[in-house]
């Protein structure tokens, strides 16, 4: 009998996302600086315009997560064409709030927060776990995916707040972010804190860093930044992410074949 927290027959697959490693974080992080150089290069320099922006890369973002979500198992380059896109969906979410709106910065992280306070409630609730270890329900994968969006947007609205809102500039405001997830590093190894927990707050402060740090590197000296620009910026890190992705794939095929 289904007690409404348990998936029915047939219903359970294999977990769909990548195990937790020093990779994962790297790839992570880089996706989330293509997110905001991205977003800035389809904006300006293609002059898409916010608007059209936002409407090209939702339909692309919906198609990669429709082909994530019909898989059956972890598959790397549909799992990170499906973050890259995610990271720049959440990116211009954040920047229609801010310049098409007119919502505060800090007003905007704040509405964030506690909109992902209310996902991972509704998630626990449901499921009893936030554990990415068991992403093997169609219901789970789903709470995952939208956990994923509220955290990009949210980690957009917080780093530009910082660097921006608050003044701290782009390479104070990565040291900031740097720190902090290295805290939560020592809390985790050092002091035993709940895995759980300790993955989703690095998950969500690993998006300002990687924004702030893509910030810094593309804008230009004037805005604090070291002026790479963000066509050579989200070039460089596409090609990594790229290269990893495929270490990825290799790893996973290697894996498969030993089962």
């Amino acid at each position: 009998m289904n007690n409404g927290n348990q998936p029915g027959i047939g219903k359970f697959l294999l977990n769909k996302v990548p195990e937790v490693t020093l990779l994962f974080w790297l790839v992570k992080m880089m996706s989330t600086t293509v997110g905001e150089t991205a977003a800035d290069f389809l904006n300006f320099n293609l002059n898409f315009g916010l608007t059209a922006t936002s409407a090209v890369v939702a339909i692309l973002t919906a198609i990669a997560l429709g082909m994530q979500l019909r898989t059956k198992r972890y598959t790397p380059s549909v799992y990170w064409l499906s973050i890259v896109l995610i990271s720049v969906l959440g990116t211009l979410i954040t920047d229609h709030l801010t310049d098409n709106l007119g919502v505060p910065l800090m007003a905007s992280t704040a509405a964030f927060s506690l909109a992902l306070a209310c996902v991972f409630a509704w998630w626990h609730r449901r499921e009893g776990t936030l554990s990415i270890h068991h992403i093997d329900t169609p219901a789970r994968e789903w709470f995952y995916w939208l956990a994923i969006l509220v955290t990009f947007a949210l980690g957009t609205a917080s780093g530009d707040w910082f660097a921006e809102g608050l003044n701290l500039g782009y390479a104070n405001s990565t040291l900031v972010f740097g720190a902090l997830i290295a805290m939560i590093a020592i809390a985790r190894f050092r002091f035993n804190m709940n895995s759980v927990w300790a993955f989703w707050l690095t998950y969500i402060l690993t998006r300002p860093l990687g924004a702030s740090f893509g910030d810094w590197l593309s804008q230009p000296a004037a805005n604090g930044g070291l002026g790479l620009g963000t066509t050579q910026t989200s070039l460089v890190f596409l090609t990594l992410i790229v290269g990893s992705v495929a270490c990825f794939a290799y790893q996973n095929k290697k894996l498969l074949a030993s089962k």
